[in-house]
């Protein structure tokens, strides 16, 4: 299934999206907001399904076509959202980016922050900003949502917990993120609200592209117009997402509508580019012994989109121009 939320009040109207991304049917009537639908799911998935097979199959007289402009966040608010770092190859880059040592336990033991998730921006909303000294970076990220998850689900289990995917762009704030660490408490002012791909879908919507836990597919990345990256979210992900989920309910229960992002994806193959620019950075550093590319600035447009292997886009694309925020407007 395809699911999104028209932009209509705080948590959207539910409506189903055609496989192809081409027209879309009202949903509400089955369960008003895609939280109502996932707080019961067993009961709201089957009757979803079907009529999703009938707009697939032509049926629904009464489908409108899909504007992903009209559309919020699939969740334009989430009880829980939670970042993990699933390519510890990016977590080494970015740490040697502030000059941090990456400890062994990372290897085996993921890192995860727990981001605001009051207000996810809509996936063609523009980033408003006050200020580019900031360092505006996109992350071009998967994430999960769960159906209720208990405490201490294993790994084994989780995988059945997880019930759609969606795309994100984790936006960070680079230029703020080392002040805010080295107080010891973590991540804050330096993350601001995410944005989230037009349609979230469940996992069976990429066949075998699915599998241990993961999308293998690539995740695409355009600045300006120009490919920036598209590193295979399957390859180098030393986490999956069962076992992101299973580290998320270690301690606590994980309610309905639970939102797991993958951190931001990264192949060791750098020929695929990278999905945010504090890597790309590093990786310059490295090499030139200075960062060339320089972060986001007003007026730039990041692009973020899936496809499949016969070129179709799964998600829609998360597509945002950096604005100035001003106070008022």
């Amino acid at each position: 299934m395809k699911l999104a939320s028209l932009n209509r009040g705080r948590d959207g109207e539910l409506v189903l999206v055609s496989r192809d991304l081409e027209r879309a049917v009202a949903a509400s009537d089955i369960a008003p907001t895609l939280q109502a639908a996932l707080d019961d799911w067993a009961q709201m998935a089957p009757r979803l399904e079907e009529r999703y097979r009938a707009l697939n199959d032509g049926q629904c007289s009464e489908a409108f076509d899909f504007r992903p402009e009209d559309y919020a966040s699939p969740l334009p608010r989430a009880y829980h959202w939670a970042d993990g770092s699933a390519y510890v190859n990016h977590v080494e880059l970015v740490r040697k980016a502030r000059g941090a040592e990456m400890p062994e336990s990372f290897w085996h033991d993921p890192l995860m922050y727990q981001g605001g998730s009051d207000t996810f921006l809509a996936p063609t909303s523009p980033i408003r900003l006050a200020d580019e000294a900031w360092g505006i970076d996109l992350e071009a990220e998967l994430a999960v949502i769960t159906d209720d998850v208990a405490m201490g689900t294993a790994v084994d289990e989780a995988q059945e917990h997880i019930q759609l995917l969606m795309l994100v762009n984790d936006v960070s704030l680079r230029n703020l993120i080392p002040g805010e660490l080295a107080k010891g408490f973590g991540f804050y002012q330096a993350k601001p609200s995410s944005a989230f791909s037009p349609v979230a879908i469940t996992p069976n919507e990429l066949g075998d592209d699915w599998r241990d836990g993961k999308a293998h597919l690539d995740m695409v990345s355009h600045i300006n117009g120009e490919l920036f990256g598209r590193p295979n979210a399957g390859v180098d992900m030393t986490f999956n997402f069962p076992t992101l989920v299973a580290h998320a309910a270690k301690t606590r229960a994980l309610g309905a509508g639970t939102v797991i992002g993958s951190g931001t994806v990264s192949n060791y193959d750098r020929s695929k580019g990278s999905a945010c620019l504090a890597e790309k950075r590093m990786l310059e550093a490295l090499e030139h012994g200075e960062a060339r590319t320089p972060f986001l600035k007003f007026g730039d447009r990041v692009r973020i989109e899936m496809f499949s292997r016969d070129g179709a886009s799964l998600f829609g694309a998360i597509d945002q121009a950096i604005e100035r925020y001003v106070p008022g407007e």
